[in-house]
């Protein structure tokens, strides 16, 4: 056959010449071209054709033609073997992913070997759903599958963390608020870039979680498809096993083989939801009954006139640094020697027990319990109460008339419009105290320079009227380290002698690596705030000083361990006697340790039992018990 009729066939003729043979009733069926050969041909000088050219080849600018460049050859049909291998790692991958996800837990304390050897029936209703399904259905119905499914595993991440740090799980209606919080937290322990990227690391881990977890349900979805048969067998063999071990109660490891986990999951996050969408209406019905609403201003706090009344609260000093045996020598050393070192400059002491309604975090819910007498268990109670006309412990010295009212709130660093509902008249927050030293970690100042620039500020101004001041302490708040040491009091000067005590102080992120040595620094860092506290009484308390001090909450669980209480001690210290007679009903220990068997009041308590006990009785009225 001449060249230019080898050349003269179509581009699709050539390629199946090339790539199967042609019979003999293909060659005498194919008709000639019409007109003869193309127009290109006819243009090409006699000879040879260029070595290389194709019959889709086009002249160049000198007349000759230009190769193209073959089609490459898919990577899968030059190595099936790796091909398959791949296929196989790829369906393996995507099963365990959507397996984990099933079995995840939404605790870290559950995050067993176990947890993950089981059976889900999620997984066997939904790889029988999606063969059932025509092919439309089921890939929308593998799509949401896996968007479902990756939103759950986040929602049990974030239980894990709240668990973690709140000891409670994830609210998702009232419970996004404080991830700003949260990266306030991470700004001042680790830096504005360090907060950032944390934050952009989580925001793509989400959307990579939420992209494979689809990809994998969709993967596995054709891939039950393909191997229907196969697949309808193996489902109802895990359906039977399932149901068989079910009804015998196997277990493995002491945990269930048949996993109801997703179930369980979403049944008992629906329950949540409902409660918190109706908790608005059942927490506007307790806070609308106020016994004290109508107390004349000239009865209230009539126990108290003349005193300064200091409220004080010690970050994150809970029950566990009293009863826990790693911490409680040291810190009940500390309260032993404040009881006898006030008791020498005239003070005496009670103190009892309070049951936070948070735990690890969540300061603000604390104080607005304790001052509210309302039970404030979330953000929402919180904006609510604090935009309400309701009367704080605090505010009613105001409303008294008698007294002047101010806050030392170091770890307040923006506008705090909360403090008008408290009542207060001058808030001094982080940046009115005058601190010119470092950080330390979260906290900014350092409880001893806190007290002191009180007493510059206002305790040891002279006034017309007594003093009433709410004091937050912050030293003790997580991460617990560095931690400031308590120096002489004509040392502090304007805090620049911090900078040396910083520089010598512990590495916060060294410190995690080891929960014990966690615990070892918080507990550190509550023998320094009590200390503090207990040095200032000493050195500026006088005989009208009245000195009201508790904690707000329990530490985090690395601290507590699981399950622990939400009990706070509290103590009341005076040099009147005439102060302490007034509570003697109360039953609390002598001294600032409460003992095991003092009682233990719920914290939203204390605000009607304090205003009776230092006040007329109130109306025949009595608040209800708001529940947990």
């Amino acid at each position: 056959m001449p060249h230019s009729t080898r050349f003269s066939q179509p581009p699709h003729t050539q390629k199946a010449a090339t790539t199967e043979p042609a019979t003999t009733e293909a060659a005498t069926t194919e008709d000639p071209p019409p007109d003869g050969p193309p127009e290109q041909m006819r243009d090409e000088p006699a000879g040879e054709p260029i070595a290389g050219a194709t019959p889709d080849a086009t002249p160049d600018a000198t007349g000759d033609p230009i190769a193209d460049a073959p089609a490459p050859t898919p990577w899968r049909p030059r190595h099936p073997t790796l091909a398959r291998a791949t296929r196989s790692t790829l369906t393996a991958l995507a099963a365990a992913l959507v397996l984990a996800a099933l079995l995840l837990p939404n605790q870290l304390t559950r995050l067993t070997p176990g947890e993950f050897l089981r059976i889900p029936v999620e997984g066997i209703f939904g790889a029988a759903l999606l063969l059932l399904l025509p092919p439309r259905a089921r890939r929308v119905a593998a799509v949401v599958a896996g968007v479902a499914l990756g939103l759950r595993a986040l929602l049990n991440c974030l239980d894990m963390g709240f668990y973690s740090v709140l000891a409670r799980p994830f609210d998702p209606v009232l419970d996004w608020g404080l991830f700003e919080d949260a990266v306030a937290f991470l700004k001042d322990s680790i830096g504005q870039a360090g907060a950032t990227g944390a934050v952009i690391g989580v925001v793509a881990l989400v959307l990579v979680l939420l992209a494979l977890m689809t990809l994998a349900v969709v993967r596995l979805t054709r891939v039950m498809v393909r191997h229907s048969a196969v697949a309808t067998r193996t489902t109802l063999v895990l359906g039977t096993v399932w149901i068989t071990c079910a009804a015998l109660g196997v277990q493995l490891a002491g945990v269930p083989v048949a996993s109801t986990n997703t179930a369980d999951l979403v049944q008992d996050s629906a329950q949540r939801l409902r409660a918190s969408l109706a908790d608005q209406q059942v927490f506007a019905k307790e806070a609308h009954v106020d016994a004290f609403r109508d107390t004349p201003p000239d009865q209230l706090l009539t126990g108290l006139r003349g005193k300064d009344v200091l409220f004080t609260f010690i970050e994150s000093y809970g029950r566990s640094a009293i009863d826990d045996p790693a911490m409680a020598s040291q810190v009940d050393a500390v309260l032993k020697d404040g009881t006898e070192r006030l008791r020498k400059a005239g003070f005496a002491s009670r103190s009892g027990w309070l049951t936070s309604p948070t735990a690890g975090g969540g300061s603000w819910l604390a104080h607005s319990t304790f001052m509210s007498g309302l039970w404030i268990k979330n953000q929402q109670r919180y904006r609510t109460v604090t935009s309400s006309d309701r009367m704080p412990l605090t505010d009613a010295f105001k409303r008294s008339g008698a007294w002047r009212t101010s806050g030392i709130m170091p770890g307040v660093t923006r506008s705090w419009p909360e403090g008008k509902f408290y009542g207060l008249d001058h808030v001094y927050d982080t940046h009115h105290l005058g601190y010119k030293g470092p950080q330390f970690s979260w906290s900014r100042v350092p409880d001893q320079y806190s007290l002191s620039a009180f007493e510059r500020l206002e305790h040891g101004k002279p006034h017309h009227k007594p003093l009433m001041s709410e004091i937050i302490l912050v030293s003790s708040h997580n991460p617990w380290a560095p931690i400031p040491k308590t120096i002489g009091w004509d040392q502090l000067g304007d805090g620049s002698v911090y900078h040396g005590i910083k520089k010598a102080g512990k590495d916060p992120k060294e410190v995690w690596k080891d929960p014990a040595q966690v615990r070892t620094e918080y507990r550190r860092a509550i023998q320094y705030s009590l200390h503090s506290l207990i040095s200032y009484m000493e050195k500026y308390g006088n005989k009208n000083t009245v000195l009201v001090f508790l904690g707000d909450h329990q530490p985090v669980p690395t601290v507590t361990g699981e399950h622990a209480g939400r009990d706070v001690p509290v103590a009341l210290v005076a040099h009147d006697p005439a102060v302490l007679d007034r509570i003697s009903g109360w039953g609390w220990q002598k001294g600032l340790k409460p003992g095991p068997k003092t009682p233990v009041w719920r914290m939203d308590t204390f605000r009607d039992r304090f205003l009776t006990a230092y006040g007329p009785q109130p109306g025949a009225a009595k608040p209800p018990q708001p529940s947990h």
